[in-house]
Order: C-alpha cells, then sequence, then structure tokens
C-alpha cells in the first residue's frame, strides 16, 4: 500500500488543568502517534492540516490521491493509524467506522452520524467538568455540530442548575457563514462566473433540522426547541441567539442569576469567554466574524429588565470551534492521554 506520512515540527502544546483540557500530569514518551484524516481535502479536512501543521508531537499519514477514495486502502489506513479524523459524509462515516478491525484506533468523528448514538463521547469538552476526560480516553468521539456547540454552551448549564426547564418553549435563531453549507456552497458563492446569491437566506423551514436532536439530546431539553438557521454572503463565523422570557423560568429568576451561573460553568475554559451581563444602555452589534480561524466561543447575556426578557447570544467561528478548532481540542486531549499511556 502506497501511504506516505509527513512528519512537521512544532512543540507538544501541554493541556492546562481547567474544564475543556486534561489534567497535566502527563509525561511525553518517545512514540509519536499516528493521525490519519479521512476526507482531507473537503473544507474541514484542510482546515485541519491547517491546523496541524508544523508539529513533531504526531504524524500525519495521508494517501495518494488516486487512493483517496478506495475502500481497502482507506480502511487500511484508518486501522494503522493510533487516532482516525473523519471528515466524511455521514454514510460514509458510518462505513469507515464499520471498516476498523484493530482495537487500539481511537476516532473523532467531525460528521453528524454518531452525535447521538449509544458509546460515542460527545466532543465538547466544556460540557460539564469531567467531559474534557472522557473525551481523553475514548475510543469514539463525536465532534459537535457548528450550531449546537453554541446553543449547547449556552442552555446545558442554565438546564442543569434548574434554572431554565428542560421543557420550555425554545426558539434558537443562528446566522453562519456560507462555509457552512461545504465546499459545494464556497464554490456556489466564489468560483468566477457562478450565479449571484442571496445576501441571507433562511433555511430548514421544514422544522426538522438535523442538528435539532443533538441540541436537544446534549443540551438536556424534553421538549424539542424550534431551530432557525440561515446563510449570510460572508464566508465564515456564526452569531446565534435564543431568546427567554423570565416570566417562564422557575421562580422568576433573573438575568443575574442566569449569568452568574454561566460564568461559574466557564470559569478557567480557555476557549469559551463570557462577556459582562449587559442590562442598559445601547448595546454594540454583534459581528459573526469576530472569532474567525479561532477556536474561541464568546457568550453574552443582554437583558432588559422593564420588559422581563433576556436574549442569550453566541458568536464563534463555524469552521474553528464549529468544526476543525474543536476536532484539533478533542485530538490534542486524545494525544495527552496518549502520550500518559506510553
Amino acid at each position: 500500500m502506497n501511504i506516505s506520512i509527513m512528519i512537521f515540527k512544532f512543540p507538544l502544546v501541554q493541556p492546562q488543568a481547567s474544564i475543556g483540557h486534561l489534567s497535566p500530569d502527563r509525561t511525553p514518551t518517545m512514540h509519536t502517534p499516528v493521525v490519519f484524516i479521512d476526507g482531507d481535502q473537503g473544507t474541514t479536512g484542510l482546515q485541519i492540516h491547517a491546523r496541524l501543521h508544523g508539529r513533531s508531537d504526531l504524524r500525519l499519514l495521508t494517501l495518494p490521491e488516486a487512493e483517496r477514495k478506495h475502500p481497502q486502502r482507506r480502511a487500511e489506513a484508518i486501522n494503522s493509524a493510533d487516532i482516525a479524523v473523519l471528515c466524511l459524509p455521514d454514510d460514509a462515516a458510518r462505513e469507515a467506522v464499520a471498516a476498523i478491525h484493530n482495537p487500539q484506533v481511537r476516532v473523532i468523528d467531525a460528521s453528524s452520524a454518531h452525535r447521538t448514538s449509544p458509546g460515542w463521547v460527545y466532543g465538547l469538552p466544556e460540557l460539564d467538568e469531567q467531559q474534557a476526560e472522557r473525551i481523553a480516553h475514548s475510543k469514539r468521539v463525536s465532534n459537535p455540530g457548528c450550531y449546537p456547540t453554541g446553543a449547547i454552551a449556552l442552555l446545558r448549564p442554565l438546564v442543569s442548575a434548574g434554572l431554565l426547564p428542560a421543557d420550555y418553549p425554545l426558539s434558537i435563531h443562528a446566522i453562519s457563514g456560507y462555509s457552512g453549507g461545504g465546499r459545494a456552497a464556497v464554490e456556489r458563492h466564489e468560483q468566477p462566473g457562478t450565479e449571484k446569491t442571496p445576501t441571507l437566506q433562511l433555511y430548514g423551514l421544514e422544522l426538522a433540522h438535523k442538528h435539532v436532536p443533538e441540541i436537544q439530546q446534549h443540551a438536556g431539553l424534553s421538549a424539542r426547541p424550534v431551530f432557525m438557521p440561515g446563510y449570510g454572503a460572508y464566508r465564515q463565523g456564526i452569531v446565534l441567539s435564543i431568546p427567554l422570557q423570565l416570566r417562564l423560568l422557575p421562580g422568576k429568576a433573573s438575568a443575574e442569576q442566569l449569568h452568574a451561573c454561566l460564568q461559574q460553568h466557564y470559569e478557567g475554559a480557555r476557549h469559551v469567554h463570557l462577556m459582562p451581563l449587559h442590562q442598559q444602555g445601547p448595546a454594540a452589534a454583534l459581528d459573526p466574524e469576530a472569532l474567525n480561524d479561532s477556536n474561541d466561543l464568546r457568550l453574552a447575556l443582554y437583558a432588559n429588565p422593564e420588559h422581563g426578557q433576556v436574549l442569550l447570544t453566541a458568536v464563534f467561528d463555524n469552521l474553528g470551534k464549529g468544526a476543525s478548532g474543536a476536532a484539533v481540542q478533542n485530538l490534542e486531549l486524545m494525544l495527552a492521554a496518549l502520550h500518559a499511556q506510553g
């Protein structure tokens, strides 16, 4: 089999002892883990390659172009890797997992195929205080979807604390850059001579978007939320918002209580940042592109005490914390565990 291994140089990033990171009591060994990205020519795969460029704590295994779609060659590559990152359509991701016979192979699946499947760990390290350790030691990790990353980050702590009822009639609105539609969407917007696309387009009007079960399960909701996504005429970045009526919350919880809950949950989190509570005066507009090319997630809470209304918001890069950045963050946790094991 003609498989090439690319070796890049970059110092090992030591995880920090905070939520979303593996504890730093790890001792690197001489073994260099092999990582195979299946689907490395798609939007997410290319981004992961770029984020891993120049590193010496891993070896990237790649297939020649002529063999990238060859089932047997792909299966051989996956089974020879320590960690396989799947950047594939859902059905292809399921087939790739079914082809694994080496029990030592760990998988990070960037598709939506396994996000609600039993036996798979959800790849959001900030979900709770133990999630980073679960990811680090799991053989099967499902990378979160872009929109669910923001929605779950806002909702899960509030539901877990009892401040937001699990059956609250939620509406979630989100606008993403067109790269959220994958390589085909990027080509439609960027290739010369293509038809002009709308400045803004809403989709998922059937109210059956595939991200809804993922949001519902991992946010701890008992009622299905209404989810209304859209694409803007810009390349990448997401702004997501969730309105709440304080009168519908248990004990009429205040905006201060909601903010304090999120603040406590994300204290020490490296990649999740909570803005100060905004309750009066003009509020600055939210820029969906503000965190592009990063793995950061910015949460904010806007309140109007007079009307008893609150708006939860999240801004992040759909290609960063919403895809490749999250995959690399999970990869870091797995690499730390592998180095600890020797």
